[in-house]
């Protein structure tokens, strides 16, 4: 599925070898050290997938972190670049890490050194799901290794050679960056929970590592920001930041990450993925989130 290109920006795609795997949107005129990703909207089944499953496309996309990349996609025009996956997270989650897999999916022993005992594997959503939403089995057969080599190799790697060469490309041009990771979030079982909510409804959580991965003032901003917007925000919990926050979150080193998870029920019906009236609404908080952090993120960066 081809997404519009800004009007001030080049689209990069990743092409070699067959389709595209991802839309890195870069603006005219990189005007500050923020890099915006959404890794886990993409809507570009892969035809041999669907055929080794039992779900349905409709049934798969339930757990898509569906239409972030175009909330925030007005990065581009705010003077950021935005990276977007357009494979779905339920074939290959890039916010894993490379060998976090499930043993029992497998008909053939995995390599050494997989990370097979995870939180995330144990709930399976390794790198290669096992379930999708409403814990659904996704796989009507077991997979060989590699069937998930292929995948890694194809997916999983260019989208992070690709987001390291940004981070790399703006520590070299502003001396640091940061990253904001967006995702989606149910509005059941996670942050509505009542273990995590139980004074209501929960719009926004943050995640930072709980302050590991970036400098506690750009949490506080994006966070204040929200905040007057109206918005219920809570920080780390359950959510507190997945592999790109984990691996790329080196304050020390200039690279830092916020990773901002936004609930569906704002801009989406959760059932039929259609969008809410309200999803401009949350758009523009999404874009005046940006504009925000392009204007001080350099600032932010120093605290």
């Amino acid at each position: 599925m081809q997404r519009e290109p800004a009007n001030s920006a080049t689209v990069l795609e990743s092409v070699a070898n067959g389709p595209a795997i991802f839309n890195l949107v870069r603006p005219t005129s990189w005007r500050a050290p923020l890099i915006i990703a959404s890794p886990h909207s993409g809507q570009d089944y892969p035809p041999e997938f669907l055929e080794s499953t039992g779900l349905s496309q409709q049934e798969l996309r339930l757990s898509e972190d569906c239409y972030v990349d175009q909330l925030v996609g007005a990065a581009p025009e705010l003077g950021v670049p935005l990276l977007a996956a357009l494979f779905p997270r339920s074939f290959c989650d890039v916010n894993r890490e490379p060998l976090e897999l499930d043993p029992a999916m497998f008909s053939d022993p995995l390599p050494k050194g997989a990370n097979v005992s995870s939180p995330r594997v144990a709930a399976g959503l390794g790198v290669v799901p096992r379930l999708g939403a409403n814990d659904r089995e996704i796989y009507l057969r077991k997979l060989t290794f590699a069937e998930a080599e292929a995948r890694l190799a194809r997916y999983y790697r260019p989208y992070h050679a690709a987001l390291n060469a940004l981070c790399n490309e703006a520590v070299a041009q502003f001396g640091a960056c940061l990253i904001l990771d967006c995702h989606s979030m149910p509005s059941v079982g996670g942050a509505h929970d009542p273990r995590y909510a139980p004074s209501g409804r929960v719009d926004f959580v943050l995640g930072d590592c709980f302050g590991a991965s970036c400098a506690p003032g750009i949490t506080a901003a994006v966070d204040a920001f929200l905040r007057a917007g109206g918005a219920n925000m809570r920080r780390n919990s359950p959510y507190s930041g997945g592999y790109v926050t984990q691996h790329y979150g080196r304050p020390a080193a200039g690279v830092h990450v916020l990773q901002v998870e936004i609930n569906r029920a704002l801009y989406v019906d959760e059932r039929s993925l259609e969008k809410k009236p309200s999803f401009a609404a949350v758009q523009a908080s999404m874009s005046g989130l940006i504009a925000m952090l392009a204007e001080k993120a350099a600032e932010l960066l120093k605290t």
